[in-house]
């Protein structure tokens, strides 16, 4: 009898992703599942690949696992948040400005100039600027779209929008609570240079999306995933490089705020097609 299989999808937004899954393969295959993944340049043919069946599971970002669900419902099928990372839960986004900004509250903005990240960011670009426009405070945005269709795995636009905040360029920079702080250690941002005047709401971020949950293969994945240990000096590298002590069973309960700011920005349609006008990963 064969060994359950699964093959999975990740986007190769750097080359330590191929370290990353051919180490969790050798793991992985050591313990009875015959996996393998492909890489994709980008998450829209990662999701339509996985909802037609081609692939049993995806790394997805938080916009592809919405895209996911929309294809998947407008399919007939369904798709399931299987794992999560420790470190996609919980999450918030800051709009920051500079020390010696006259910026003291979010409404202060009204009419100015906001730096966001990638124009697919869902942390530098929809759910900050969402969070915005829900308080009602219109503002100029200023987009750096730096390795589109990664949906912002790649923060090459958010570190523009921070840099330009300190240029004196706009007048305020939109990005993810940990990059805040990474900037600040990295150099990008000075320390005690900005100052966070809003704050969005916590939200999660990726999880492995799966389409067929209760086969074999996916049920063993899951509880390989969920069973590997940050002791083990086999995988402990690897789950350094993919930023995580441990893996979580997938919810689904922390992405309102960004399907409301996919659909107040029309970027994808109720049934999961891409509509945005300027998005061409």
């Amino acid at each position: 009898m064969p060994a359950p299989s699964v093959l999975m999808g990740a986007v190769a937004y750097d080359p330590k992703v191929v370290t990353i899954w051919e180490g969790f393969r050798a793991w992985l295959r050591g313990r009875g599942l015959d996996f393998d993944f492909v890489l994709y340049s980008h998450y829209e043919r990662q999701v339509e690949d996985l909802v037609a069946g081609r692939i049993d599971a995806a790394w997805n970002s938080p916009l592809a696992w919405l895209r996911a669900e929309r294809l998947a419902v407008a399919d007939g099928t369904t798709v399931r948040a299987l794992t999560m990372r420790d470190t996609d839960q919980d999450l918030t986004s800051v709009v920051a400005v500079r020390a010696d900004s006259p910026v003291r509250q979010a409404a202060d903005l009204a009419g100015m100039t906001v730096a966001v990240g990638a124009v697919d960011s869902p942390q530098a670009t929809l759910i900050p600027l969402g969070h915005l426009a829900a308080a009602g405070v219109e503002v100029d945005v200023r987009r750096f779209d730096v390795g589109v269709g990664l949906h912002g795995d790649h923060i090459g636009g958010e570190r523009d929008a921070a840099r330009a905040l300190m240029a004196g360029e706009v007048d305020a920079a939109c990005m993810i609570d940990g990059n805040h702080l990474a900037f600040v250690r990295e150099g990008t941002l000075p320390p005690d240079g900005t100052r966070i005047i809003a704050q969005t709401t916590p939200y999660d971020h990726c999880n492995m999306t799966v389409r067929d949950p209760e086969s074999a293969g996916v049920q063993l994945f899951g509880t390989l995933l969920l069973g590997m240990s940050y002791a083990d000096p086999q995988v402990r590298p690897l789950l350094d490089l993919e930023g995580l002590t441990a893996w979580k069973d997938g919810r689904t309960t922390g992405y309102d705020a960004l399907a409301g700011a996919v659909d107040a920005a029309g970027f994808y349609s109720p049934d999961g097609r891409v509509t945005a006008s300027d998005y061409r990963p």
